[in-house]
């Protein structure tokens, strides 16, 4: 299965182009491609977003890493966006075939090799970080490089998660992360008081009571207050939400918005939410849009057949005289579709005037609904290939002098897939039954499919856990199962 991994790379150089292009040119390499690089040189600093195949995209970014240290001296940098780093953060998000735990791993790898191959400390945050203080950047960034540098040595909480705790004397220290898709989002005022920018910014972000899922701070940028906000889940607060909430907040002070700007890319859906919010279109959804009609069709799956088109090679492989894929991973499956159909029935009911009351409620279930189906995709391969290693392993045992803890070991991840599996469809039955009086009841019949589809899914996962357990001689670890399994 292909891997796809997006790396939004933000460096502290926005105003020197031959920099930037050095930096860019050292993350070429196959399998790895440029989709856009932002400069701003009031904020000093510049966005690169990379995607690629996840091995090679993680030597993309060490090597920019690297680069960025020969090429930025932060002694002498000055610009209005915080900073503490030459490569400032590097965070990894799960396109495809990847998960959000796939990205930590990859965090992890890529932080432990910026030590040792750049010797620049490394703070992990966002998904990847080791403890809660450091789960937002603005808390491992506090006072900048300069701040890091006098207290690295001397507080335990700088200590680094890579590193000796000292910074590099011009490259300072590097954040890497692994997190959603996020919209770096920023909002013109038509004053230069930066105070006023400032005070709007401390009112829409969440962690001073604002919106849930944004970050945001003041700043003066060509002549202007500029709000400058991170959207971490447009899903749940969308774009067009933040964008009122920051207009209504300015005209508080007698201003108002004159522009706004987004850094580096936006998810296509971002854009269509807003598009239907503003516009107030009865019955809106991407169908509707030309050019999602025209990739539709032309990729077969709105003419005759087309959907069949789609599913066909997957129930061929399941129909196929093979071991794998087989009774989990369509169990996986199963489940997936059950999100599908569940987010479809909430996002259609979600900002319609009749089930307005229920907006949060809707907007939670998406998330997570959008969360399980992910994960719940990912496992169709894992549990292929969790079974495929359970073979392997029990052809080494032949030969290996630690034969039984090779099965063992084995069979016990064979058996924590399917049992991730029931758990998740488990979850998914539960929100899709939720749903049905806060939605549109003409779409009952899916919800009820959903529901149907989800119990299939924990049935035929566990039936896969069961048989496991049945090979495992480590009666503790069956037991444990069993007891999380309520059977």
């Amino acid at each position: 299965m292909s891997t796809l991994v997006e790396c939004v790379p933000n460096f502290s150089e926005g105003r020197d182009k031959a920099r930037v292009d050095a930096i860019v040119a050292a993350m070429k390499m196959d399998g790895v491609y440029l989709l856009d690089r932002e400069m701003d040189a009031d904020h000093n600093r510049c966005v690169i977003t990379l995607v690629g195949d996840r091995e090679a995209i993680q030597e993309a970014a060490i090597r920019g890493v690297g680069k960025a240290a020969e090429l930025i001296d932060l002694t002498k940098h000055r610009g209005a966006h915080p900073r503490m780093g030459a490569a400032d953060v590097v965070p990894f998000i799960p396109i495809e075939g990847v998960t959000i735990e796939d990205c930590v791993a990859m965090a992890r790898h890529v932080g432990a090799e910026i030590w040792k191959r750049h010797q620049i400390p490394v703070y992990l945050y966002e998904a990847a970080a080791t403890s809660p203080e450091r789960l937002n950047l603005e808390n491992i960034r506090r006072g900048q490089f300069e701040g890091i540098r006098e207290e690295i040595g001397t507080n335990p909480a700088r200590k680094p998660d890579f590193g000796e705790a000292r910074v590099h004397p011009t490259a300072g220290a590097t954040a890497v992360g692994a997190r959603k898709a996020l919209i770096a989002y920023n909002v013109f005022l038509n004053t230069p008081d930066v105070d006023i920018a400032k005070k709007v910014a401390k009112a829409v972000r969440f962690s001073s009571g604002g919106l849930r899922y944004v970050k945001g701070a003041g700043f003066l940028v060509r002549g202007l207050a500029q709000v400058s906000m991170n959207l971490t889940d447009f899903e749940q607060t969308p774009i067009h939400r933040v964008f009122e909430f920051v207009k209504r907040e300015a005209a508080r002070y007698g201003v108002a918005p004159v522009s706004s700007e987004i850094v580096g890319l936006i998810p296509k859906k971002a854009l269509e939410m807003a598009a239907e919010w503003f516009l107030q279109v009865e019955n809106f959804d991407s169908s509707l849009i030309l050019e999602n009609r025209l990739i539709s069709v032309m990729e077969g799956k709105t003419v005759a057949g087309g959907l069949r088109a789609g599913v066909e090679p997957f129930v061929e492989q399941l129909a196929a005289p093979t071991a794998t894929p087989g009774g989990g991973s369509a169990a996986a499956a199963s489940g997936a579709m059950a999100a599908g159909l569940a987010t479809m029935v909430a996002s259609m009911s979600r900002g319609k005037k009749a089930y307005g009351q229920y907006e949060r409620e809707l907007s939670d279930a998406i998330g997570r609904l959008t969360q399980l189906r992910e994960e719940l995709k990912a496992a169709i391969d894992a549990d292929a290939e969790s079974y495929n290693a359970v073979m392997k392993a029990y052809k080494q045992a032949k030969t290996a002098a630690d034969g039984d803890a090779v099965i063992t070991a084995a069979l016990r991840q064979a058996t924590a897939v399917p049992l991730s599996v029931a758990k998740r469809a488990r979850e998914v039955a539960e929100i899709a039954k939720k749903l049905i009086p806060m939605t549109n009841p003409n779409m009952k019949s899916d919800l009820t499919t959903s529901v149907a589809l989800a119990r299939a899914a924990v049935e035929g996962a566990m039936a896969n856990v069961e048989i496991n357990l049945e090979s495992l001689k480590d009666e503790a670890f069956v037991a444990e199962v069993r007891n999380k399994a309520g059977r």
